[in-house]
């Protein structure tokens, strides 16, 4: 398979982004998937400044690949990171939930790469306006935060809008899905829930066995009422958390409601009081693999699939 534009823009080996999942893409994880000629990415979250700068220089530690970062505008800490992120001059920053418009000019003076991402046309167009060097359209089969549209649907018409290279996400896990992502516009693919399992992962077992055993509709989106819908694995957290979402529970209950979640399922593992962030592709996942051997799988199916297509050519 030829690296494409987007691997080479990044100088990377192969157009496979790591998700920035939040207390999971820590600097190990990131620099695994580096290592192994993908983009990992360290995920930034809520966390202040000291913790994305000591993630950044151990991920140098481990890596001379380019790795990257993603911010999550809405952090009380995104000024303090972004301005971090610019001084350890990182190859790349995604970005998510909010417009990065006031970072650009700071970015781009340190010579980062910009790739928002994007859940319709119109934030894939503002970030084009911005300077982004490309976007991530990620579709609402994705763990975590999501949006409306499907990948299927969001892919091409972002493709179709903006003249950058768009990077397509969500419910892809193997190299169908990479095929898939090719055949309808983009130049490389993000995945998060295959790396969940990667052996470098640095999450509770309980965890990755959750996905290990998900099935086709383990998957629930919560949140929907505070207008940041998530999507987990089916607990007790999301059953209890569907329950009293639509009653005349306050906002700041239900947001104290699922508080450290995350962290509880990363961390201690906990099956009742974790949210265990998972996209609908959880059902294909069934294996722990290294992040070089998943890599490699990717792009191998990939390349057996189109040339199988060959087959509907005249």
């Amino acid at each position: 398979m030829n690296k494409g534009i987007i691997a080479e823009m990044l100088g990377i080996d192969y157009p496979v982004f790591q998700g920035g999942m939040a207390w999971i893409a820590d600097a190990n994880l990131a620099a695994a998937v580096s290592e192994a000629g993908g983009l990992g990415i360290i995920a930034a979250g809520n966390a202040d400044a000291d913790y994305v700068r000591t993630q950044i220089r151990r991920a140098k530690e481990l890596t001379d690949k380019p790795f990257g970062v993603n911010i999550m505008l809405l952090s009380p800490f995104a000024d303090e990171v972004a301005q971090v992120v610019a001084d350890e001059k990182v190859s790349v920053v995604t970005t998510g939930a909010g417009n990065p418009s006031k970072y650009m000019k700071l970015w781009s003076e340190a010579g980062i790469k910009v790739i928002p991402v994007v859940p319709s046309v119109a934030m894939a167009k503002l970030s084009e306006r911005s300077g982004a060097a490309a976007v991530i359209a990620e579709g609402g089969e994705s763990g975590g935060h999501v949006g409306d549209l499907t990948t299927m649907a969001l892919v091409p018409q972002v493709c179709d809008a903006v003249s950058i290279p768009v990077i397509a996400a969500g419910g892809i896990a193997d190299g169908r899905g990479v095929a898939a992502a090719f055949a309808l516009g983009a130049k490389a693919v993000q995945l998060g829930t295959r790396f969940l399992v990667a052996e470098e992962c640095g999450i509770h077992e309980n965890y990755k066995d959750r996905i290990i055993k998900a099935g086709d509709t383990a998957t629930a989106v919560t949140g929907r009422r505070l207008g940041h819908p998530v999507r987990s694995i089916r607990n007790q957290f999301t059953r209890r958390y569907g329950k009293i979402e639509y009653t005349d529970i306050s906002d700041e209950e239900l947001e104290k409601y699922a508080e450290g979640s995350l962290r509880i399922a990363v961390q201690e593992g906990d099956e009742k009081r974790g949210c265990f962030l998972s996209g609908q592709i959880a059902g294909m996942v069934s294996n722990r693999e290294t992040c070089r051997d998943i890599i490699l799988s990717l792009i191998s199916g990939a390349e057996e699939v189109i040339g199988g297509l060959e087959q509907w050519v005249k």
